[in-house]
């Protein structure tokens, strides 16, 4: 490890109860949970737009911080009836992407994270026939219908899929990172990110159950945010965001990222006088 990039949020910027983890870590560190977590686009009227919501104060994991969707990953993520409705992307490419052959399954990453998506926003990131996209759950009754079935696990994702009338483009989602909790925090996720762009307009759903807040934003607007105090992120979203900024379009990101490694970030957190300290080393 020949060096290392380093920088300080501040505490008012962080999420409520952040800091007093770091400083009282648990004596042997949690086994990470495999995790994703999606950034959904879209081309707004200037600038690229990302997605970020609000988790409730209540939640256990980072309360009242602004997030990606996402969540837990499970084997049956990858049942061959949902994987039969990808186009443009196999278990195998799946693998030599995200460089991973245990469980879960490489192509459950994608999966999990493109279900994560519709059941916190609504979206489904998807093509009928015609090629367009679904409504959303926020603009129609009974895709909510369809997302709440889901939710309390009275249909699969493949049934929401189908009853939707979709198809999964895969090559219209990008993989773009791979952060692991660092070992102070009483809950780690060994989490793979994800990318997709969605449709210009697209309106997300809020679930009181998990979140408050649903914004669409510039990377550069969410920075701004961010530096003003009003949007208090964790790390991973914030240096997703800076790396975002570099691009002017959903399309240019995605084909950036698809033409990049992707690195696993194993953190180190340091508590400084002013805030919580990243540490990230050039090499895992």
């Amino acid at each position: 490890m020949s060096g290392h990039d380093e920088f300080v949020i501040p505490f008012e910027n962080l999420p409520e109860g952040f800091a007093e983890t770091i400083e009282d870590p648990p004596d042997v560190p949690v086994e990470p949970r495999a995790a994703a977590t999606i950034v959904l686009l879209r081309d707004g009227a200037e600038d690229m737009e990302v997605l970020l919501m609000r988790r409730s104060r209540k939640a256990g994991f980072v309360p009242g911080a602004y997030v990606f969707p996402g969540g837990r990953v499970d084997n049956s993520d990858a049942l061959p009836s949902v994987v039969s409705l990808l186009d443009d992307l196999d278990p195998a490419t799946a693998r030599q992407r995200l460089e991973h052959d245990g469980e879960p399954p490489a192509i459950a990453y994608y999966l999990a994270a493109l279900r994560e998506a519709f059941e916190e926003t609504g979206i489904m990131v998807g093509l009928r026939e015609d090629g367009s996209a679904p409504p959303t759950a926020a603009e129609d009754p009974g895709v909510d219908e369809i997302r709440d079935a889901l939710m309390g696990d009275r249909i699969g994702f493949h049934e929401a899929i189908e009853r939707l009338g979709c198809r999964i483009a895969g090559d219209a989602i990008e993989y773009i990172a791979h952060w692991i909790t660092p070992e102070p925090e009483p809950r780690r996720y060994d989490t793979r990110f994800f990318a997709a762009k969605v449709r210009a307009g697209a309106t997300p759903i809020i679930d009181p159950r998990e979140m408050t807040d649903a914004l669409w934003l510039s990377p550069v607007e969410a920075l701004a945010r961010l530096d003003r105090g009003e949007l208090p992120m964790v790390f991973p979203t914030i240096k997703t965001i800076e790396a975002l900024s570099r691009y002017d379009s959903a399309d240019e990101a995605l084909e950036g990222y698809g033409a990049e490694p992707v690195r696993t970030i194993l953190p180190t957190l340091v508590v400084t006088p002013t805030g919580i300290g990243l540490e990230i080393d050039e090499e895992v």
